[in-house]
């Protein structure tokens, strides 16, 4: 099918085009083209990577929001996540996982790159279709029509040095061998599903023995490679006892992070950390709301950037998914700790516009496409803000970036379109009305359980 798009104003690789006409032609961008005038007040803009999500903790949002009797941390936190996951099935996950891509479309996000490391029965013991829980994923991809990245999870211990793992992760875990299964399992469940693509995510050093991680990364060297990486400054005090080192600098020692590699969180790095970090071509997934839910710590954006790092964002554990709060809580963080305005653009930039572009840009990267953005011959990943909106009125070019990203209560995303598929219209996806009783149903079930 053919669709000519009408806009007042598109962001495309080589800047805005007033008056811009885009036609879809089946999953893909045919042409873009200026007119000479324009009465339509809408704005389009590529679609943005979702580069780190848990799609099931989407159903424990809140749940975790009760103080304790000690300092509450990530850690009792996970106390919390693992009496939630005890429960679910996998008619659960697909549940959860349906409306957290429902609502991430309707957010901007075009793609997922979902961090998937539920893999086994209540028991422990795997299910008879080892990519049982990998399927229920891409289902729930599959019937939204968000873009999917999958990464298994590689997960073998319970600390740093092979440390014996808890009754808690008992879902999670796989010898190598049975884990170069998995993918491959994994990789034939995605086959239709339009644009999917697969990768490995060792889920951090915590949970990988040393030499199982250069084998499991030689063996799926042929996408993206993501891991968790000192999200904690308890995760540093740990490695540091175990190896002598810090975990960005153990991890960039071993010689295997290029630009295929997504370092998740990074939080606590050291100055030339970050800049070694930058200089490998790998990107850092930032995930600003859920670290600030989590007390995590605030990732030096600022040092990084200046470094020349990629970086990308990710709703992570999906409290409240959100491109623009994604993206202002990152800029605010930086403020807060530095007690100075705009610090991720230099001068004379627009702060929105730099924002977009780096999650736009690393996201990419992050999910192993080779191609983005709104140009003739890449994939329609479209998002249509309603530029009638109050809060974007008189803003145009990157001005309705900073208003969207830093004044925009309400979400002004209206339409979005994923591999030429319109999937949400007028803010609201086709899906949604059955997707929620669904999860309220599942909800009402689990909710008790923690």
């Amino acid at each position: 099918m053919i669709h000519d798009l009408r806009t007042g104003q598109a962001l495309t690789p080589t800047g805005w085009v007033e008056g811009a006409s885009v036609r879809i032609e089946g999953a893909n961008i045919r042409s873009i083209a200026a007119a000479t005038a324009s009465s339509f007040t809408s704005v389009t803009l590529p679609g943005v990577v979702n580069l780190h999500s848990h799609a099931f903790q989407r159903g424990m949002a809140g749940l975790a929001e009760r103080a304790g009797a000690g300092e509450d941390s990530f850690w009792t936190w996970r106390d919390v996540m693992y009496r939630f996951l005890d429960q679910l099935t996998p008619d659960d996950v697909e549940a959860i996982a349906t409306l957290a891509y429902i609502e991430m479309l309707e957010a901007g996000y075009t793609r997922v790159v979902e961090f998937h490391y539920l893999h086994h029965d209540l028991d422990g013991r795997p299910y008879g279709n080892i990519a049982e829980m990998s399927e229920r994923i891409a289902a729930a991809a599959s019937v939204t029509g968000i873009g999917l990245t999958l990464l298994p999870v590689f997960y073998t211990s319970g600390g740093f040095g092979g440390q014996p793992s808890t009754h808690g992760q008992r879902r999670f875990l796989n010898n190598s061998d049975r884990f170069i299964e998995l993918r491959e399992a994994c990789a034939r469940s995605i086959r239709g599903l339009p644009g999917a693509n697969i990768g490995i995510a060792p889920h951090s050093l915590r949970a990988v023995m040393s030499d199982d991680l250069g084998r499991v990364a030689a063996a799926c060297a042929d996408g993206p490679i993501h891991i968790h990486v000192a999200e904690q400054e308890k995760e540093v005090v740990d490695c540091l006892s175990w190896s002598g080192k810090r975990p960005v600098e153990w991890l960039l020692d071993t010689g295997l992070v290029d630009a295929h590699w997504c370092l998740i969180h990074a939080t606590h790095m050291t100055a030339t950390e970050a800049r070694r970090l930058a200089a490998s071509g790998a990107v850092a997934g930032v995930c600003p709301i859920t670290e600030a839910n989590l007390g995590d710590g605030i990732f030096h954006a600022v040092d990084y950037r200046a470094a020349g790092g990629q970086l990308g964002i990710g709703t992570d554990s999906n409290v409240l998914i959100s491109v623009a709060e994604e993206l202002r809580t990152l800029e605010y963080g930086q403020r807060l700790r530095d007690r100075r305005r705009n610090r991720l653009a230099s001068a004379g930039q627009s702060i929105g516009r730099t924002l977009f572009d780096a999650a736009l840009n690393g996201g990419a990267q992050a999910a192993g496409q080779t191609s983005s953005g709104i140009a003739a011959g890449h994939p329609a990943d479209i998002v249509v803000l309603d530029g009638s909106r109050v809060e974007l009125a008189g803003r145009s070019g990157d001005g309705v970036l900073d208003a969207w990203v830093f004044s925009a209560a309400r979400s002004p995303v209206a339409d979005v379109w994923v591999g030429g598929r319109h999937v949400v219209t007028e803010g609201r996806h086709c899906l949604r009305e059955t997707a929620e009783p669904r999860f309220a149903q599942t909800l009402s079930r689990l909710a008790g359980a923690v």
